[in-house]
């Protein structure tokens, strides 16, 4: 590849399919072949490196990569010492953060924290569950879990620190949720040493602005309608929007149009109103991005 090229980790695995779509939003077509983890781009500018969640910050820090996305949680499970330049919410299931909780056996005596002391628990997040002890000044044995963790209670360990977005598999799995130890957002970082760079720099900030903007436009969608002057001031007073709506004069003497954002939960609840309201040819369409 010719030309200066910025070096980006995009996580594999639950979060790989949202990733890919909201930099599709952003305007980054990424493309990748069945059995490769160096997916295609159609940004020349741009080299993807595919990998777990759990690695990125560490190549970010080291300088093998200049940026990367990964969840909050294993910044700080690595201790990176990493430049964090947008937080985004968003995973594999739903548009809430993810939790790290503490979890046990519906019939467990163990109710707190407090309850741990002289216990064993497995988590993949070793050092964020070490840390959660000791701020609370338990001791207990905290192993290191390779996956499947839920099943490994009572039988093997008194507790499991897993990371969950809706509850189901605990629930699934008749695990009790004691406490939520964090919750992680995904967050785009950046090596120091890149940041330092004007032209890396640059094409980071380009590429978050543009991120931020299809992330920001998920919820959303834009509305145009035609509606008589005279009753314009009763249409915007009921028209929910994200900045002030655009209004502008019609060819046809009296009348205007109305262009706005608004949140997509209340659309079905707007348009029925906005008709009643005498707005006329209403339109309804997706965003890709809305940047502020």
């Amino acid at each position: 590849m010719s030309g200066p090229c910025l070096q980006i980790g995009l996580p594999s695995g639950s979060l790989q399919e949202a990733t890919f779509a909201l930099f599709a939003k952003a305007g980054f077509n990424i493309t990748l072949s069945r059995r490769s983890y160096k997916p295609a781009v159609d940004d020349p500018e741009l080299l993807i490196r595919l990998l777990r969640a759990q690695e990125i910050s560490r190549y970010v820090e080291h300088g093998f990569l200049d940026c990367g996305l990964t969840g909050r949680d294993w910044i700080e499970e690595n201790e990176s010492d990493v430049e964090t330049v947008c937080e985004l919410t968003f995973s594999k299931a739903s548009r809430q953060p993810t939790r790290w909780v503490l979890a046990v056996p519906e019939s467990s005596p163990i109710r707190s924290v407090k309850d741990l002391q002289g216990k064993r628990i497995a988590t993949e997040a070793v050092r964020l569950t070490t840390k959660f002890l000791e701020r609370h000044g338990v001791r207990a044995e905290v192993e290191f879990s390779w996956g499947a963790t839920e099943v490994k209670v009572p039988d093997l360990v008194d507790a499991i620190v897993d990371v969950t977005e809706t509850g189901s598999s605990l629930r699934a799995n008749n695990l009790r949720i004691v406490e939520v130890i964090m919750e992680s957002r995904p967050q785009i970082i950046v090596n120091k040493t890149a940041w330092r760079d004007p032209w890396k720099k640059e094409k980071i900030e380009r590429l978050v602005l543009l991120v931020r903007g299809a992330h920001a436009a998920r919820d959303k969608v834009g509305l145009k309608m035609n509606i008589e002057e005279i009753q314009l001031k009763n249409l915007l007073e009921a028209l929910p929007s994200l900045r002030n709506p655009t209004v502008s004069a019609l060819a046809q003497s009296g009348w205007v149009a109305v262009e706005t954002v608004i949140d997509e939960t209340v659309v079905r609840e707007i348009i029925p109103q906005l008709k009643a309201l005498g707005a006329e040819g209403i339109i309804e369409y997706p965003l890709n991005k809305v940047v502020y």
